[in-house]
């Protein structure tokens, strides 16, 4: 498995779906196209304002007021700002993520975006970025925003969100979805697939060789030992009956399968559309967007027709590992940085 691939099915009908937040707008607009006369044109403007107040009151924007200005927008100090403000008016966590994620909508996509620039000179991707998200990215810098209310609380979050016991390092990011990212934060998330599929359960077995990932990618040479884990999840087809228990702020991981094998190759997260359905919040090509799980799953069957259909290797939709987000989360403690150790190097 590639850590942090490209998502499943990126880029087709995206940017409408990223420009809409609720897929009623387009629909009400299309309505009110068909029908013509001015009549229809302002009894669509008044569904289309209802939609937007309902929406205001799920991120804080007033009806009648100028949108709030994107996160992927903002400056460090402005961020600074909005998340005092955030803090001091949202206690709910789940409302927070939501929020900020949606605040979200319309970043655009860059896969491969961060690194640990300057700290580490492996390459020159930096350790984060406001204007560009991979899915990972997005997930990550959406949870550390609505865990902090200042920037360096934010920053910290973020490192240790991203990295085992929050110590910098290619070494130890947690590349590998099922194996790093979802067991070293288990005090923000828990892996509720099984509990959640029940006998319709489907496994698969993952085998992560890190060392020859990390040299051959990152040009770091580590002793890190092959390792073996045995992964739930809920299968795509009955991945409808389960939505309904699953609420705002958990975390998505789409299973991916091509030639017998499987890895999560996507994440992202869960929010209630306004119709109380559940919809899933992600960074993909070409943008962020807000979709349907039906949609979603639209989109990954397009791009597998596709796929076969120029024959090129075809990468299918197989479900989804559903992780719960925590109650009463206690952020555990970052390891102290240890120093680096210098390289040595042969005489000349």
């Amino acid at each position: 498995m590639k850590p942090n691939r490209a998502p499943v099915a990126p880029g087709e009908g995206g940017a409408g779906v990223a420009r809409t937040r609720h897929p009623r707008y387009r629909e009400h607009f299309l309505q009110g196209a068909a029908m013509g006369g001015k009549g229809a044109w302002l009894s669509t403007a008044a569904l289309m304002a209802a939609l937007l107040a309902g929406c205001g009151k799920r991120d804080g924007h007033v009806p009648g007021t100028p949108l709030p200005q994107p996160v992927y927008r903002m400056t460090p100090q402005q961020v600074d700002s909005y998340l005092a403000r955030l803090q001091a008016t949202e206690p709910d966590l789940r409302k927070r993520i939501a929020a900020i994620g949606r605040r979200t909508i319309g970043q655009p996509y860059r896969l491969n975006l961060l690194g640990e620039f300057p700290y580490q000179v492996h390459d020159e991707l930096p350790m984060f970025s406001l204007q560009y998200s991979d899915c990972v990215v997005f997930a990550e810098q959406t949870y550390a925003m609505a865990l902090s209310g200042a920037w360096d609380e934010f920053f910290w979050m973020l490192q240790r969100i991203r990295y085992r016991d929050g110590i910098i390092g290619v070494a130890t990011r947690n590349h590998y979805t099922e194996q790093d990212w979802n067991v070293n934060n288990r005090w923000l998330v828990t892996d509720v697939s099984a509990q959640l599929a029940g006998q319709d359960a489907a496994t698969y077995e993952l085998t992560v060789d890190r060392a020859t990932f990390l040299r051959t990618r990152h040009h770091t040479e580590t002793a890190l030992p092959l390792t073996h884990s045995l992964e739930t999840y809920v299968p795509a087809a009955i991945a409808p009956r389960v939505l309904g228990r699953l609420t705002d702020g958990d975390l998505v991981n789409v299973v991916s399968t091509r030639d017998g094998k499987y890895w999560v190759s996507h994440v992202g997260l869960v929010v209630t559309g306004a119709d109380g359905t559940r919809h899933f919040l992600n960074s993909a090509e070409p943008q962020v967007r807000e979709e349907t799980f039906d949609a979603f799953v639209a989109r990954a069957a397009r791009r597998a027709d596709e796929q076969a259909r120029t024959g090129k290797p075809v990468t299918r939709l197989a479900g989804f590992k559903f992780l719960r987000l925590n109650d009463d989360i206690v952020v555990p403690p970052a390891l102290p940085q240890p120093r680096p150790v210098r390289a040595t190097h042969a005489p000349g």
